[in-house]
């Protein structure tokens, strides 16, 4: 019995030791998980900080670059005929390229170009430089030349007009009936007009008068008269005149001009005129 209750009593002694054991294990074991935890925990890598904000970029002071500016480009006169020229004036700045259109090109920032079109043009500038491209239009209208003047139609003179105006009177000399030298024109004249009237009337007859002064007896006036319309008539076939279309007559000193006793009134009445025939 004694021995009983002695294993009883020893296997409790036994068994508290054992848990004594186990217990101080227990204890070792979180110790060391406490210690491993903290050299853990000392051990970690640590996090750089974040790298320092870019400094802000610092402000640009450089001027922007500005667009091309023209200042004028016009097209003097703006207004011409065809065949008449126009000149073309413009000034640009800022720009690195200058063209104009039709068939005119590149061209300097100031200048001058004469023009010669021939229909209304509208003429194109292109400006192109860092800033971008500015234009601008000229235009020359080129207006049709005025239509001539309508032809002026003369009227044609009469027969009578002809025999009034453009026929003049052959004068002689004292108690002569030859044609004096200086009769000679008029009486190429008188020839010319007296064809343009036979031509506008074939059948037209003229009639040379012949004249005298008042001085010596009718019957020799007369006949003097009749030489003088004889020989003037001559001398217009001589000339061209057709004959036939001649006619002869004389009035001696009953048709003068004047009536004055003086020479130049003589010399005015001694005369071959010329009329329509009867």
């Amino acid at each position: 019995m004694r021995k009983s209750s002695f294993k009883i009593l020893e296997f409790k002694t036994l068994e508290g030791l054992i848990e004594t054991m186990m217990t101080k294990q227990k204890a070792t074991l979180a110790l060391v998980a406490v210690l491993v935890l903290g050299m853990s925990a000392g051990c970690k890598k640590k996090i750089p900080p974040p790298p320092p904000a870019a400094p802000a970029p610092l402000p640009d002071n450089s001027a922007p670059a500005v667009r091309p500016t023209i200042a004028y480009f016009s097209a003097e006169p703006s207004t011409v005929t065809v065949g008449q020229p126009s000149s073309l004036r413009w000034s640009v700045t800022d720009a690195t390229s200058i063209s104009i259109d039709n068939a005119i090109g590149e061209v300097s920032p100031n200048g001058r170009r004469g023009v010669y079109p021939t229909a209304t043009t509208t003429y194109h500038l292109v400006a192109t430089g860092p800033g971008g491209t500015t234009a601008a239009d000229a235009t020359v209208t080129v207006s049709s030349p005025p239509p001539p003047p309508p032809a002026q139609v003369t009227a044609q003179p009469t027969i009578q007009e002809i025999l009034a105006k453009q026929v003049q009177d052959i004068h002689f000399d004292y108690d002569k009936s030859e044609v004096r030298g200086e009769d000679q024109a008029i009486l190429q004249g008188d020839a010319s007009a007296l064809k343009t009237v036979f031509q506008m009337d074939p059948n037209f007859v003229v009639t040379i008068e012949g004249h005298c002064d008042e001085r010596g007896s009718a019957e020799y006036n007369l006949a003097l008269g009749d030489r003088r319309a004889a020989t003037t008539k001559d001398a217009l076939i001589s000339l061209g005149v057709p004959g036939d279309k001649l006619k002869t007559i004389s009035f001696g000193k009953e048709r003068p001009l004047c009536t004055e006793p003086t020479e130049d009134c003589y010399s005015r009445n001694r005369r071959a005129h010329f009329s329509a025939a009867q």
